[in-house]
């Protein structure tokens, strides 16, 4: 275990690596600094390794393909569970990203029917809770915009069904239900950036609650009893690692919902270096007056955490006969572990040995098929599904691409791209400005009718030698309107300045850029990716590919990218 995190200080990271993504940039400048005990668990450590593991390593990437090839074999009957298509759903989407896959297809269907169940009044099932939250997950990540009113229904139905003692359980459970309680805060965390109106006390009687409940000695039960506000922590009966991490991750998500860590957002400053004012980013931040008015301390959880850990070297984790036990374990892990890491402000170790020994692991359990089943009488879809979530790093690129309000998959950029504008909000002239600043300013103006090509051709970026500065915020900016300008114009004229810029660092954009709307923006960041990589056959593409042929030319882009750079990893979720 990684003794530089949250076993040891909270402090900023010394070295803040540049991202393509808007929300990576924004989240590497929350930080604070908090003393723990620093907790050598030798029980964690794994074997030497010549390389980590990440989630773009080929081995892992091969493992998930097999992963997802299996779940696409799923037979669906009128008897399939709601709450398993959708689940099915999400895994396959936060690789794939394809919302009209006929697995996510299904998926948004059955977390529609969940939807309607729940805005009845009397959905009490045994799952009930988790199709929910799965929903919730399902319905933010492939559109929040498009799926809000479902989002809104959701969110009622969890403040709803929420004990008075802040837990959540079974239907006439008197006993708060740890596992629930999590998932449910998960929602409620993605609820609050998807920007749904959120009352805060809910949140907070959750996080008190679990700070209650809590056994002395640091860890949590899958049932827990509440001595009560004020009273001194009791044992717990038969506290366990899942829970314990279930615990551990439900008060961290409590706390970033409640921004203890700090408020990353800001009315002037979106966070992205060089944001061309065109590009407003979707940050329907729904709550920030009632999150002011939260009153609450993060202390209590930075000694909940404390305790955990050292609860986590005296017991270590002993996988048993149960393996779809071992599955829930690692997707919680991997949870804990990455809202460790927005608490330290970024991720410190690409390649962690939590990480490592559950991708070593899960190599030795994926059968021939692809799928990693469980007990002997499941199909193993489920636990497939976990395994592919902790593979992918699946919270981390949530928090990365949530974090700041921004959507997943390039969405969530409002529809308002008025701007800045020149003299009286259009160019005095048909002819471009020279200066690559203005150029980019008249690219946020209101007109119309730019001529791309001619601003384009314009357009000489300053030398790294003449301004280096100068060019970093330009390409910068560049980079941003490629992916998220609203207007065809300026990303295709975008498109084309990179194309020509011959630098490596525009390439991720680039390779984004090739499934934009607009044919012409496609064409020109293909024909750029070329230029750039001196490969001029390129890896095919037509002009008008369909989206297996997008998925495959990126894919190899991708690939190529990665050999030039074996460190880089890809973020966003343009994957």
């Amino acid at each position: 275990m990684d003794t530089a995190m949250i076993r040891g200080r909270y402090q900023p990271s010394p070295h803040q690596r540049e991202c393509e993504t808007t929300s990576y940039r924004h989240q590497a400048k929350r930080s604070f600094k908090f003393v723990l005990i620093a907790i050598l668990g030798s029980v964690l450590a794994i074997p030497s390794r010549s390389h980590g593991y990440t989630p773009d390593d080929p081995v892992v990437r091969k493992m998930v393909s097999g992963g997802i090839k299996f779940l696409e074999e799923y037979k669906t009957t009128r008897d399939n569970p709601d709450g398993e298509l959708v689940l099915l759903a999400y895994a396959h989407f936060k690789v794939e990203h394809d919302q009209q896959a006929p697995i996510v297809a299904k998926g948004l269907s059955a977390a529609k029917k969940i939807v309607q169940k729940a805005a009845a009044g009397n959905f009490h099932s045994h799952q009930a809770n988790y199709e929910v939250a799965i929903s919730v997950l399902l319905f933010a990540t492939v559109n929040p915009q498009a799926y809000k009113a479902e989002l809104e229904s959701l969110q009622r139905h969890l403040m709803h069904v929420q004990s008075p003692n802040g837990a959540f359980t079974y239907h006439n459970e008197k006993l708060g239900d740890i596992s629930q309680t999590q998932y449910a805060l998960l929602a409620i965390w993605t609820l609050d950036r998807a920007g749904i109106p959120m009352d805060y006390a809910k949140v907070i009687s959750a996080l008190q609650w679990l700070l209650r409940v809590q056994d002395p000695g640091g860890g949590w039960p899958y049932h827990a009893t509440d001595p009560g506000p004020g009273r001194p922590l009791q044992r717990q009966k038969a506290p366990y690692m899942s829970m314990a991490l279930a615990g551990g991750s439900s008060i961290l998500i409590a706390g970033d919902a409640l921004r203890l860590w700090g408020d990353t957002s800001s009315d002037d400053d979106p966070g992205i270096v060089g944001l061309p004012k065109a590009i407003k980013v979707f940050k329907e931040d729904a709550n920030k007056d009632r999150r002011r008015r939260v009153k609450i301390s993060k202390e209590p959880i930075f000694r909940s955490v404390q305790m955990l850990e050292a609860w986590r070297a005296k017991n270590p984790y002993k996988r048993g006969a149960m393996l779809d036990w071992y599955y829930y374990q690692l997707y919680t892990k991997e949870r804990y572990e990455s809202f460790i890491e927005i608490a330290n402000g970024r991720p410190k170790d690409k390649s962690p040995s939590w990480y490592n020994q559950g991708v070593d692991e899960l190599k030795k359990y994926q059968d021939a098929g692809g799928g990693w089943k469980d007990r002997s009488k499941s199909a193993g879809h489920i636990s497939t599904c976990f395994a592919i979530l902790f593979l992918i790093r699946s919270t981390q690129k949530a928090i990365f691409s949530m974090g700041e309000g921004g959507a997943i998959g390039g969405q969530g950029f409002s529809d308002d791209v008025s701007g800045a504008k020149l003299v009286g909000g259009k160019a005095q002239t048909k002819k471009p400005a020279q200066a690559v600043s203005d150029m980019l300013d008249l690219l946020d103006g209101e007109d119309g009718e730019l001529d791309v090509r001619a601003m384009a051709e314009a357009m000489e970026l300053p030398s790294e030698s003449e301004k280096p500065k100068d060019r970093a915020s330009q390409l910068d900016r560049l980079e941003r309107m490629v992916r998220g300008s609203r207007q065809w114009q300026a990303r295709r004229v975008a498109a084309i300045v990179l194309g020509k810029s011959d630098e490596m660092r525009s390439v991720p954009a680039l390779i984004y850029a090739l499934s934009d709307p607009d044919k012409s923006v496609r064409r020109y960041a293909r024909d750029g990716l070329r230029m750039i990589s001196r490969k001029f056959e390129g890896y095919g593409m037509s002009d008008d590919p369909d989206y297996a042929e997008l998925s495959k030319v990126q894919s190899s882009w991708r690939d190529w990218y990665r050999s030039m750079d074996p460190s880089y990893v890809f973020l966003d979720d343009d994957l």
